[in-house]
């Protein structure tokens, strides 16, 4: 039977675990943390967590570790997390403060993640199914060279070039920013895309063919960038601090790598973790379906922006990771960029 006592035990050997990769023994625990009990006594206990599979004897070790089953007992346990200290909270707040768009947001949240946690962070781009449409640029670069900017209320900004075959001129150049704004402005990205489409085919008879082909092209850009903003990707950073924990790994971290540069697995991961306790979602080694994740842990948390449905962040890492850290962390980023993104 697991007593209370015991429970306290795997919190110690989960925490001296996590801080040192060595095994923990009966010894170790009484020396170090005040049960005011014999070693006898905390080796029954720890025989009690054995039974229950949540520690397990690596090799020939007389020290134990917590297995994934462990791990997940003493997250589910945690009743608080330990809170980020006021550095980290004001470095969330100024890095992130200082981006210019959506892009550069994204990319300094997982630089940020990475740097407070160590671990590899990711952040999906979020979703633009209920953005809308707030402004379409058309500027002239050189002749048959034009910039298409389309800026969506979510903060999104995508820029393409198009080499149509001829130059429209300043004049009708602008007649199609202003019929483009017109219609399309306000519209949801998807519902714009039709308008776009049929838009060229409706310009005044003035309009010669040559003309609606160059309309057509200038049109296609902006509709391929809305369909780019509807595609699922994830930003990564800090791959070097798997990379450093790979002796946490049985054999070689490489097909970890290789699955989250896929995104695939990770994905597909992210849209099926829905938030636990605190607003984080956890996954931890064979919890993880995919075969390459089974010997890592996932801390997750959802984000929303202005216009976006709910997107996810969070950091992967070996299974023995600081979970109260890590889970604080990433609670912390997704909460703080849901209100820059929103503003």
């Amino acid at each position: 039977m697991v007593t209370d006592r015991s429970l306290e035990v795997l919190r110690v050997i989960v925490q001296d675990y996590v801080a040192s990769r060595e095994p923990v023994g009966s010894k170790s625990i009484v020396e170090r943390h005040g049960f005011g009990v014999s070693a006898a006594t905390i080796r029954n206990d720890m025989a009690a967590l054995e039974e229950e599979e949540l520690i397990a004897a690596p090799h020939t070790s007389s020290g134990r570790v917590p297995t994934d089953k462990g791990y997940r007992l003493f997250v589910d346990r945690m009743s608080e997390l330990r809170p980020l200290s006021p550095a980290q909270r004001q470095a969330i707040e100024v890095f992130l403060g200082q981006s210019v768009d959506v892009d550069d947001v994204l990319t300094r949240t997982v630089r940020l993640l990475a740097q407070l946690t160590h671990q590899v962070a990711l952040v999906q781009y979020p979703s633009v199914s209920r953005a809308r449409v707030r402004h379409v640029e058309f500027v002239p670069l050189a002749p048959r060279r034009v910039l298409c900017v389309l800026i969506a209320d979510s903060g999104v900004v995508e820029q393409g070039v198009a080499e149509p075959d001829a130059d429209l001129g300043e004049d009708a150049l602008a007649e199609l920013r202003a019929r483009v704004n017109a219609e399309a402005a306000g519209m949801r990205l998807g519902d714009a895309v039709s308008v776009l489409r049929r838009l060229p085919s409706e310009l005044p008879d003035r309009w010669d063919q040559q003309a609606r082909e160059v309309a057509i092209a200038l049109c296609a850009v902006i509709i391929e960038q809305i369909e780019s903003t509807r595609q699922e990707r994830l930003i990564m950073a800090g791959a070097a601090n798997l990379v450093r924990t790979e002796h946490d790994f049985s054999g070689s971290v490489t097909p970890v790598l290789e699955a989250i540069e896929e995104q695939v697995e990770l994905l597909k991961l992210f849209n099926e973790m829905a938030q636990e306790q605190h607003g984080v979602a956890v996954r931890i080694g064979r919890e993880n379906a995919a075969a390459p994740f089974s010997e890592a842990s996932v801390v997750a948390s959802g984000y929303t922006g202005a216009g976006t449905d709910v997107a996810r962040l969070g950091v992967l890492g070996p299974t023995r990771m600081d979970y109260s850290n890590n889970m604080a962390a990433v609670r912390a980023v997704a909460r703080y960029l849901s209100r820059l993104l929103g503003e």
